[in-house]
C-alpha cells in the first residue's frame, strides 16, 4: 500500500484581507510534511470545495477573521456532503465563540483554533484525525 502525505487545502472565503494566521498554518502544515494547497484571499465556499475534490484533499481548512464564520463553514460543509466528500475533515480557524464552535461541531466540522494556538496542536491534530479516519480508497 502506498502512504500518500495528508493533503490540506487552505482557503480564505469572503472578502476577508486578513491572511497570515492562514500563511503560518500553511508553513507549519508543509514544515510538517503535509501537502498544502492555498488558495489566496477571497474564495467562494464553491471554488474551495471544487479545489478539494480537484486536488483530492483529506482535509479542508477555512480561516474566517469576519465574523461570517457561520455562513462560510455551514455552506463548505453542505458543499461537501453534496459533492461526496462529507467523510473529509473540514476544521479552520478565526475569531469563532464558543457558542457559534458548538454548533459548527454538531453540523460535522471539525475542532476550531483562534489566534495564539500553537500551530503543532493543529498539525497533531490533524494527524489524528486523518489516522483515526482511513481512506478506504486503495492507493
Amino acid at each position: 500500500m502506498n502512504v500518500h502525505p495528508i493533503k490540506v487545502v487552505i482557503g480564505k472565503p469572503g472578502l476577508d484581507g486578513h491572511d497570515r494566521g492562514a500563511k503560518i498554518v500553511a508553513r507549519s502544515l508543509v514544515e510538517a510534511g503535509m501537502e498544502v494547497v492555498y488558495l489566496g484571499l477571497r474564495q467562494t465556499p464553491e471554488s474551495i470545495v471544487s479545489a478539494a475534490l480537484e486536488e483530492d484533499a483529506d482535509v479542508i481548512g477555512l480561516s474566517v477573521l469576519s465574523g461570517a464564520h457561520m455562513t462560510h463553514f455551514k455552506r463548505v460543509r453542505a458543499l461537501m456532503v453534496d459533492k461526496g466528500i462529507g467523510d473529509r475533515l473540514l476544521t479552520g480557524g478565526g475569531i469563532i465563540p464558543t457558542k457559534d464552535q458548538e454548533t459548527l461541531d454538531s453540523l460535522g466540522v471539525g475542532r476550531l483554533f483562534g489566534p495564539g494556538d500553537d500551530p503543532q496542536e493543529i498539525v497533531d491534530y490533524i494527524r489524528e484525525w486523518v489516522s483515526n479516519h482511513p481512506s478506504e480508497e486503495l492507493d
